[in-house]
């Protein structure tokens, strides 16, 4: 089998300065992709702000050979996200590939949760995939070729404690990519969600001893391949880390249609859950229309 290559590919990353991010560029470049390292430079927190660590990975990238820029801007504004597409267009024409990695922690219980750490991790996370994906977005229907990949979180799609801001911002992107899979269909334009866990400054404290068997090269490899050509698939969710890949999906189970198209009871509704939530049988919609097919296939049965 041939090898995977991003020869002529161009990849902006965010949150590229370390961790998930820094293994991404590193990877890519490695493999001919001219990339923009994005890094705000600040702390877990989202605090503090500085170029050193988009810089050291650019050295670290060009040292070896290949090509990369890099770009400081916050990913939470317009402004920002606009600049940032800006730079792998000024730098090498054109975006192929995004990676929204950038990510920040604010984490306490809801009851506790101030609004503002509220907002700044939905600024960061939510609002930054939003803001660098369109301009990118329209780059890529130009081209008529494009390959996103968004990062969330088993925090937002399964639950994790002390994390409604995070899971909130996480579960949105899951949304994001969706909506982005099919208005992108017809350009070849494929965007799909990972659900990494894996040691990094974010997460070392939160996993204990089993931060050790969860070296974020675990989750590059997957990574690599879902921005690739070769890569077909697309609004899908994968879990991965330590070395085990695992679809995740939204499915759509069989259900219950009320008798006689009158609308249920209370009663009704309690005494066929069984049915309702049955799984037996179910189906992955690729859109609202599918899921909306379902209903109509259902009530002409």
């Amino acid at each position: 089998m041939s090898e995977i290559r991003f020869d002529g590919r161009v990849a902006i990353i965010t949150g590229a300065g370390g961790g998930l991010g820094k293994t991404y560029a590193l990877m890519l470049a490695a493999r001919g992709a001219s990339v923009v390292v994005n890094d705000l430079g600040g702390a877990a927190d989202g605090t503090g702000a500085g170029t050193n660590m988009a810089d050291a990975v650019v050295k670290e990238i060009n040292e070896a050979g290949g090509k990369a820029v890099a770009n400081y801007d916050s990913v939470s504004t317009p402004e920002g996200g606009e600049a940032i597409c800006k730079t792998a267009v000024d730098n090498f024409g054109k975006v192929d590939i995004l990676v929204n990695n950038a990510g920040i922690l604010r984490d306490k219980t809801f009851a506790k949760l101030e609004p503002q750490n509220l907002e700044v991790v939905l600024d960061v996370h939510l609002k930054g995939g939003f803001f660098v994906t369109q301009p990118v977005f329209r780059i890529m229907k130009e081209n008529n070729y494009g390959r996103i990949v968004f990062a969330s979180s088993g925090a937002g799609i399964f639950g994790n404690f002390g994390q409604t801001n995070y899971g909130a911002a996480k579960m949105g992107l899951v949304g994001l990519s969706n909506v982005l899979s099919v208005e992108g269909a017809k350009y070849n334009i494929k965007s799909n969600v990972i659900a990494p866990i894996a040691k990094t400054r974010l997460t070392e404290q939160l996993l204990g001893p089993l931060a050790e068997a969860l070296d974020p090269s675990f989750v590059t490899p997957l990574v690599a391949y879902l921005c690739s050509e070769e890569c077909e698939l697309t609004h899908e969710i994968f879990d991965v880390g330590g070395g085990r890949y695992a679809r995740i999906f939204i499915g759509m189970g069989p259900g219950w249609v009320a008798p006689d198209h009158r609308a249920p009871s209370a009663e009704d509704i309690r005494d066929n859950l069984g049915a309702i939530r049955k799984t037996d049988g179910y189906i992955i919609p690729s859109s609202i229309a599918e899921e909306t097919k379902a209903i109509a296939d259902a009530l002409k049965g």
